[in-house]
């Protein structure tokens, strides 16, 4: 329930990607969020939003890195990070920008311009930076850009091969009402966790998963928990949890596919009429190819669970309508594809594929409403145009891509060469968050000519960046929430103005695009809320091609939401495909499932061939590295934050065990190193190493470590403990290589580390402070609780 207003009190209605929520505002400020009055499960870190505005960290005004400023483009790219900035107005910033535009594009081509971005800058459909980043630079002539996403691109490379499409990884899978309706058993690769249900990427209206798996449960469904971590899956729903080792899930599954067979549970009338290539995988199975038969017994060496356990899952699942879900996060990993494959042939094996409640289903619990009906219409969205260029880059080789210009590299059946990057043009997103091994990544970004850069606050890669553009946050533009897989359209008004010299993406887009030429082919003479209307009108048009009406503009602005009204109907994944595949065929070479591919057998990659397979990852805790790094580092999603997005806040703030991030542990695994729950650990490998604080817990593994993802990149600089990392960044550890030549995914789930207490003098965390930053004009420091102009 809202709290009652104060005098002078109002409430703006806007989203986030923790949920819809109402901004209160008194006096020109943001004095706490509410929850929106519809969501009945809304996020705690809600709570964080108006920290992350009012940081201390926020980038005041255009800022320019005085060794850039003073040499020019292409000097001293290796005092990225440490060097001091200069402020300059905004005139003289986008003079800069512009200009460097058109030189990079002049003496090298477009193709030496690199486009970064990821997609959870901001809920908002229309100032969302990736996509005004790539409108942009298409109207500019074009640049190098990034193929598939961080999440799961070993998925979006594979799916279409063995499926014909990579829908089933980014939403379309069969719903939760399905499933609590029809399933027997749901067992769950990766587990589903709790954490990860707060979040969607254009917002979220109403929180209902945990309702529907409180439903499941209570109509008997039973769900087993497959993952190093018991707590992937929530206490409610009762999971039996199977604690496999990390990276493993394919031996697992290839297990289980023995036991039906060498029992005659498969489903041969299905794997004929729905399938092509199940006898070659089978021979394989059988141990025909490399004299290893997949036994229960060969797959609990590899993952670490007793094989009559494995047995008996086998014939549960075949004796009750059994729905596998597998997460996201197992094909970040060696060989990523191979989980998702193996999961896609087990289902054909059960037979079960198109049933209500039953077949494979990939991202739930990934995010909020994977899971949910999905909008029977496009959800709204900007246009991005064309690359006239037409190329990019897999997203996870941008080290690679820097480090190695012109160097061929494969993917996904094709031979490629790297561009020369010269100028990397970067809005939305922090690469020291996602990216792998961030000390090659620090190597990598010391290399191009410039480096420009969007950012509401000082993170790691506005610091190593030359310039940088202070772009506002959510709260001081209007925009569109929406998520194709939420019923709700909310409107995201501004609830104050932007602080310091804050601009939107869009109007930094624009200044740019007036000064370049191509203002016409950018605004469409648009302005803000003429873009948002657009968007909206164009989304109702296509809502009423399905006879859905929405209200028009006006009305939908003034009431601050509008919930999609769909029919009450349960979505089965490939139902129709099973109805009649001869009138509905799957987009595949053969329009059948390909447990064997011809296409990927084409390729000739040695690390993903024709069919479903084991391929031992380069670090796991089965390979000899383990003798000197004995712990497998887990580095999930965090609690207490999105990624990077919120560390500063409160929420996470209180996570932190003496600023650092807490790292999970099992206690047997610290009690051999003198480890206590509150210590701080140093964590590291061959790659670098970081500062955590201890929690021991029996809900991880033994030989596992849990650090999550997000604590801003902190190297020290002091020269105290030269290499380390101070907050508790894993990046510093995992590999950055491709999962295959395939998806060339990232790899981050196969690193092994050590941990050992750290006895040394604290290091104070300076994640959040602002570099040394000299001003060449007035900013108004007072809207910034911790100072505007340093």
């Amino acid at each position: 329930m809202s709290e009652r207003l104060a005098p002078g009190e109002a409430r703006i209605s806007h989203s986030s990607h923790w949920g819809a929520f109402q901004a209160v505002v008194s006096g020109g400020r943001v004095v706490r969020v509410e929850p929106a009055p519809f969501d009945p499960d809304p996020s705690a870190l809600l709570e964080s939003i108006p920290d992350a505005l009012y940081s201390h960290a926020r980038v005041a005004a255009p800022s320019v890195r005085k060794g850039w400023l003073e040499n020019g483009p292409g000097s001293d790219g290796h005092r990225r990070g440490s060097d001091s900035f200069v402020q300059v107005p905004w005139p003289e910033a986008i003079s800069l920008v512009a200009g460097e535009l058109s030189r990079v594009r002049s003496d090298h081509g477009s193709a030496a311009i690199f486009g970064g971005s990821y997609g959870w800058s901001s809920a908002g459909r229309f100032h969302h930076a990736k996509t005004q980043l790539e409108r942009f630079l298409n109207c500019f002539g074009g640049c190098t850009g990034q193929i598939h996403n961080y999440s799961y691109a070993a998925a979006l490379a594979l799916l279409p091969h063995v499926l014909g499409s990579a829908a089933s990884v980014s939403g379309t899978v069969t719903t939760w009402d399905s499933i609590a309706a029809s399933s027997g058993l749901v067992v769950m690769f990766g587990g589903l966790p709790l954490k990860n249900l707060q979040v969607e990427a254009g917002g979220v209206g109403a929180h209902t998963t945990p309702d529907w798996l409180r439903r499941a449960r209570a109509a008997g469904v039973q769900f087993i928990n497959v993952s190093p971590i018991r707590d992937d899956a929530p206490d409610f729903i009762d999971a039996e949890w199977l604690p496999v080792r990390p990276t493993s899930d394919t031996a697992m599954m290839l297990g289980l596919a023995h036991v039906l067979v060498t029992e005659g549970l498969h489903d041969t009338e299905f794997l004929e009429r729905y399938c092509v290539g199940f006898d070659r995988f089978r021979a394989y199975l059988m141990g025909a190819r490399d004299g290893r038969a997949k036994t229960p017994e060969w797959a609990a060496a590899i993952c670490g669970l007793d094989a009559e356990r494995i047995r008996r899952l086998a014939r549960q699942m075949a004796g009750t309508r059994t729905m596998l879900s597998v997460t996201w996060s197992l094909q970040r990993a060696d060989h990523g594809e191979q989980p998702y494959w193996m999961a896609i042939t087990l289902a054909a094996m059960l037979g079960q594929i198109g049933l209500p409640g039953a077949g494979f289903g990939f991202g739930y619990g990934d995010v909020s409403a994977i899971g949910s009906r999905r909008l029977p219409f496009p959800s709204p969205s900007l246009e991005t145009g064309v690359n006239p260029m037409g190329r990019g880059i897999p997203v996870a080789r941008v080290a690679d891509m820097l480090l190695n210009p012109g160097a061929e590299y494969d993917f996904d059946g094709e031979r490629k060469r790297y561009p020369d990057i010269k100028l990397v043009y970067w809005a939305g997103g922090n690469p020291f968050h996602h990216h792998q091994d961030l000390n090659r990544l620090l190597q990598a970004w010391s290399r191009p000519e410039t480096i420009i850069v969007h950012e509401p606050w000082w993170t790691a890669t506005a610091r190593h960046a030359d310039i940088v553009l202070p772009a506002s946050t959510t709260l001081e533009r209007n925009d569109l929430g929406a998520s194709g897989r939420d019923r709700y359209l909310i409107a995201m008004k501004r609830a104050v103005d932007p602080l310091g010299d804050a601009r939107s993406d869009f109007d930094i887009f624009s200044a740019l695009a007036v000064r370049l030429g191509i203002e016409t082919a950018f605004t469409e003479g648009r302005d803000e809320m003429a873009w948002i209307k657009h968007i909206y009108e164009k989304t109702r048009e296509r809502a009423a091609e399905s006879d859905i009406a929405l209200p028009a503009f006006e009305r939908f602005w003034a009431d601050g939401h509008v919930r999609v009204e769909i029919p009450e109907t349960p979505y089965v994944l490939y139902a129709d495909f099973r109805a009649d595949p001869d009138r509905s065929p799957l987009p595949t070479p053969s329009g059948r499932i390909e447990i064997y591919s011809a296409t990927i057998d084409g390729f000739g990659y040695e690390d993903c061939i024709g069919h479903p397979a084991w391929f031992e990852p380069s670090e796991w805790l089965g390979s000899p590295l383990a003798a000197e790094y004995p712990l497998h580092l887990i580095s999930n999603q965090p609690k207490t934050r999105l990624h990077g997005q919120l560390d500063s806040g409160r929420v996470s703030m209180r996570s932190k065990i003496r600023g650092h991030e807490p790292c999970r542990m099992h206690p047997s695994d610290a009690a051999r190193r003198e480890i206590a729950t509150g210590d701080i650990v140093r964590l590291y490998n061959a790659r670098g190493s970081c500062l955590a604080g201890a929690i021991l817990t029996d809900a991880v593994r033994p030989g596992v470590v849990q650090l999550s993802t997000g604590a801003w990149f902190d190297p020290d600089r002091s020269g105290a403990l030269p290499g380390v990392e101070k907050h508790g960044n894993p990046n510093v550890l995992t590999p950055d290589h491709g999962t295959s030549k395939v998806g060339q995914g990232p790899s981050a789930h196969s690193a092994l580390v050590q941990v050992e207490r750290y006895a040394g003098a604290d290091l104070e965390v300076t994640a959040f402070a602002v570099p040394e930053v000299s001003a060449r004009k007035s900013v108004n420091a007072t809207q910034f609780p911790g100072g505007g102009d340093r």
